[in-house]
């Protein structure tokens, strides 16, 4: 029996047809109602001056921009020296307390330990749909990890998906109700102080892991190449300077890997609160959708950049710097050779 495959397909797109129709018409609906329900909040609770009582007359823009931010300085839920309360602007903060954003990390780390036990929980030869994804998803950035790293990589691999996991809700539950709306809960990654305790958590781990591997010779001779100058003084001074170089890159990237995190979460809230404060609500569900694909980018490149550290801590390299030297040297007598002679 013989069938026709242009009517088949003609037929498959009539039938789906309806089906687009109606999700157009829930996503349609789905819009309109949140305008509705924030054109409904700006009349029954419309904002009023930060630090003031509501019912305040604000006025637009400035006023309304103001409400809507928050300093970088976290509030202390639970404060142990309230005597000593750091100013509201300031970035880095050293004050013994309990702040809205450590509170968050911990709530959302109890979140991730949970959800991934529940998730594995009784594992199987045939896994359950939530195994299969937990699977799929330790196996899809297993070998994305691998793929930039190297094979080295492989025995890391929980430090890097641990790491992807904790930051990327970590970012994502600032954009959930009612985290960055009251004082008691905040977006982790928005505070300075939190992404800072992050990245010297990421940089012990490397620097242990460079001296458990190579010994305390030989990661301190990634740095300090002294055995350079055995073959001669230019290539033991440019090895060392080499060294010295790298020596300071190291304390250089905590400091990257925190400000970079903070900095682009910080910022996202800024324009986030920004935009909706002087618009409607369709604009800024349009970039509540980018700050969602922004903040898993911002995790992962902490997550990549953490295992490749930890790559580079582990290898030897003092063969490369010895023919980095070398080359350098013989480029400068080759050079030198190839000046002609005035005598």
């Amino acid at each position: 029996m013989s069938s026709d495959p242009v009517a088949a397909e003609q037929a498959d797109d009539s039938a789906a047809a309806p089906s687009r129709r109606r999700l157009n018409r829930r996503w349609l609906a789905l819009i309109v109602g949140v305008i509705a329900l924030d054109v409904v909040a700006f009349i029954l609770a419309p904002p009023f001056p930060k630090g003031g009582q509501p019912g305040e007359a604000c006025d637009f823009p400035v006023c309304f921009i103001t409400s809507s931010l928050e300093f970088p300085a976290p509030h202390a839920v639970i404060d142990f020296a309230p005597e000593s309360v750091p100013p509201a602007d300031a970035l880095v903060t050293f004050h013994p307390s309990i702040s809205n954003t450590l509170l968050t990390m911990w709530i959302v780390m109890a979140i991730v330990i949970v959800g991934a036990a529940l998730m594995v929980r009784g594992a199987k030869l045939l896994p359950g749909r939530a195994q299969n994804i937990f699977e799929w998803f330790y196996e899809f950035l297993g070998n994305f990890g691998i793929g930039i790293a190297g094979e080295t990589a492989r025995p890391y691999l929980p430090i890097f998906l641990g790491a992807f996991l904790l930051i990327v809700f970590d970012n994502w539950i600032g954009l959930v109700p009612p985290v960055g709306k009251i004082d008691q809960l905040r977006a982790p990654s928005s505070d300075v102080n939190i992404t800072i305790g992050m990245a010297l958590v990421s940089f012990a781990i490397f620097e242990f892991l460079g001296f458990w591997k190579l010994g305390v010779g030989g990661y301190l001779g990634k740095f300090f190449p002294l055995y350079e100058f055995r073959k001669g003084i230019g290539s033991g001074i440019i090895a060392l300077f080499v060294g010295l170089i790298e020596l300071m890159l190291e304390f250089v990237k905590p400091v990257t890997l925190s400000f970079r995190l903070f900095g682009n979460i910080y910022g996202g809230e800024v324009a986030l609160g920004v935009i909706t404060s002087l618009t409607i609500a369709f604009v800024p569900v349009l970039l509540l959708a980018l700050e969602l694909m922004l903040n898993a980018i911002q995790a992962l490149i902490f997550s990549v950049l953490t295992l490749i550290f930890i790559v580079l801590a582990i290898e030897s390299h003092h063969e490369e710097e010895g023919h980095i030297a070398e080359d350098v040297v013989a480029a400068a007598e080759g050079s030198a050779a190839a000046q002609p002679s005035h005598s």
